[in-house]
C-alpha cells in the first residue's frame, strides 16, 4: 500500500478521488478551490495498492481553517475519509488513512485530531473513529463531534450553534461551497427545478472557512433553507428536490 499526496500541481493526474474526470465542472471548481485551501494548510491523500488502484481517501486540514461550523484551537480536522469498496472496509485501510492524519496533527505540534461525523450523507459513521481512540464530546442534530487527544490541557473542541444562524434565511436560500466537487452539479439540477416551480431561489456560493464556519447547517458546505428552516445539509437530486417542494408547497 502507498499514499499518494495531491497538490495543486499534480492534481491532474493524481485526481480528487471522489471525481476523477477533469473535464467535469465540479473536478474544475474543487480544483480551484483546493489551491487556495492547501496555502492554507489543507491535505489530501489517496491511498493505492501495489496496482496502484486507488482504495481510498482523507481530506484534513487545521481545525482554524476548516469548512465546518466548529471551534478547535490547534486540532487537526478531518473533513472527509471514504473507502470505495465495501469489501476492503475491514482491512484497517481507514485507520491507516487516520494515523497519516494524526501524524501530521503531532508534526506540526497539534493538541489533537478531529472530525464531524454521521449516520447520514456524506460523512462517516462514528464507529471507525471510536475504534481508533477518539472520544464523542458533543452531539447536534444528525451530527458527532469526536476528538483524540495527547495534550492533557487542551481545550475540547465545540460545534457552534448552527440552527440559530437559520433564521436570517427567509424565503428560498441555498449555499455552497467548492469543497465537494459534486455541488455545482447539484446546484444546476435544484436551479433548474426552482425555475420549472416558479421558486425564487437565491443561491450563495459559501467563498471562505468564516462564512462555512458561520453556516446553518451541520456539514456546512450545503444548505437548503426556506423560511429560517432547514430542509436539507447535502446535495440533492432533481427528484429529491421536487420532493421537498411538493411538501413544502403541499402539492
Amino acid at each position: 500500500m502507498k499514499l499518494s499526496i495531491v497538490t495543486p500541481d499534480n492534481a491532474m493526474e493524481e485526481t480528487f478521488y471522489c471525481i476523477k474526470d477533469p473535464k467535469r465542472q465540479g473536478f474544475k471548481d474543487k480544483a480551484k478551490w483546493y489551491e487556495k485551501c492547501y496555502q492554507e494548510g489543507l491535505s489530501i491523500r489517496i491511498l493505492k495498492n501495489h496496482e496502484d488502484k486507488m482504495i481510498g481517501f482523507i481530506e484534513f486540514v487545521p481545525a482554524k481553517n476548516a469548512w465546518r461550523p466548529i471551534d478547535a484551537d490547534n486540532y487537526m480536522f478531518i473533513h472527509c475519509i471514504y473507502i470505495y469498496s465495501k469489501k476492503e472496509r475491514n482491512n484497517g485501510y481507514g485507520a491507516m488513512l487516520i494515523k497519516e492524519a494524526e501524524r501530521e496533527a503531532r508534526a506540526k505540534g497539534m493538541d489533537g485530531i478531529c472530525v464531524m461525523t454521521s449516520k447520514g450523507g456524506w460523512l462517516a459513521d462514528k464507529t471507525l473513529f471510536e475504534k481508533n481512540g477518539f472520544d464523542q464530546i458533543e452531539a447536534k442534530d444528525r451530527f458527532q463531534l469526536l476528538s483524540k487527544s495527547w495534550s492533557p490541557n487542551a481545550i475540547k473542541p465545540k460545534l457552534h450553534n448552527w440552527t440559530e444562524q437559520q433564521k436570517q434565511y427567509q424565503g428560498w436560500h441555498l449555499l455552497y461551497a467548492d469543497q465537494c466537487p459534486w455541488h455545482e452539479k447539484s446546484v444546476a439540477a435544484i436551479v433548474g427545478v426552482a425555475l420549472d416551480y416558479g421558486i425564487d431561489l437565491k443561491v450563495t456560493k459559501i467563498n471562505s472557512v468564516l462564512e462555512a464556519k458561520k453556516a446553518p447547517s451541520g456539514f456546512g458546505v450545503f444548505n437548503l433553507l426556506h423560511d429560517g428552516k432547514l430542509l436539507d445539509d447535502h446535495y440533492l437530486s432533481q427528484t429529491r428536490f421536487r420532493n421537498i417542494l411538493k411538501q413544502q408547497l403541499q402539492l
